[in-house]
């Protein structure tokens, strides 16, 4: 009997050291995109069980194990990443984002209207903020950031993310863009597959402006643009002519700024071009 009850013991031990090696084996499988930088998407993956939480947020997880996370511009607090699973194993990560320096961009002849704006514009500016605010928060399962993106324009790039403008010598909050020189009518693709949530014509600041939803709380939005080729609620496939360049809104000239969020968080669209499928 002592030798039955040992050995039912010693099988009961093994048995719980291989649920944990299992279970360490699952959560070794989490993967990161490796450009930990401020103003950084994150792409992970790991298995669709388990529960990922940044600090106190818990990421959303779709059925394939993706999940996505981003670094503001200025973004410097060190962030903790954990992962547990149904064993309620749990791996922590200590995330901190690179720093980074930016561009000092300076542009002159910006029309007296637009440097200060008179009350019927700065009303209409307000509404148009609100638009975009309630468009970028967002939420649906899809997982089209996870796949990678291309650019939305074949043009030389002028403008980069992170820069400081500077306007008729007033300093302005840092540009959240990435622009590309282009022509009026010039053709605009969509970056990664997607939904169309907004496209307003005629902006006070960003002229003719669409957004487009990738997922899980990550959108593109154009701006400047002179005309649209999709309506709201439309899905779009990655590379389909969706917009064409302008000069509308704030612009001293036709080009295509686009921008990239993960909700409100501005991000840096040339990293996004960088990203590898998990």
């Amino acid at each position: 009997m002592v030798k039955q009850y040992k050995l039912k013991q010693l099988v009961s031990v093994i048995g719980f050291i291989s649920s944990l090696l299992l279970s360490e084996t699952v959560i070794a499988e989490t993967k990161l995109t490796k450009n930990l930088k401020q103003g950084a998407l994150i792409v992970g993956k790991t298995e669709p069980n388990n529960i990922v939480k940044l600090n106190d947020k818990v990421l959303p997880i779709s059925a394939n194990g993706d999940f996505v996370f981003g670094f503001g511009r200025d973004e410097n607090k060190t962030h903790t990443l954990t992962v547990s699973n149904a064993n309620g194993l749990i791996e922590t990560k200590t995330l901190m984002p690179q720093k980074r320096e930016y561009n000092i961009q300076r542009i002159n002849g910006i029309k007296k209207s637009i440097m200060k704006p008179n009350p019927k514009a700065v009303t209409r500016s307000r509404k148009d903020n609100s638009q975009i605010k309630s468009a970028r928060k967002t939420f649906t399962p899809y997982t089209h950031f996870a796949k990678g993106f291309i650019a939305p324009i074949n043009g030389t790039v002028t403008g980069v993310y992170g820069s400081q403008r500077v306007f008729n010598g007033v300093k302005k909050r840092p540009h959240f863009g990435l622009d590309y020189a282009g022509k009026t009518g010039d053709p605009v693709m969509a970056p990664a597959d997607g939904k169309v949530l907004l496209f307003v014509p005629d902006m006070f600041y960003s002229g003719g402006t669409m957004i487009i939803d990738h997922g899980h709380g990550v959108t593109s939005t154009f701006l400047h643009l002179s005309k649209s080729l999709v309506k709201n609620g439309d899905k779009v496939k990655q590379g389909q002519v969706v917009a064409q360049v302008g000069a509308s809104g704030r612009a001293t000239g036709p080009h295509l700024d686009w921008r990239i969020n993960w909700f409100d968080v501005r991000l840096d669209p040339a990293y996004v071009l960088t990203l590898k499928q998990l």
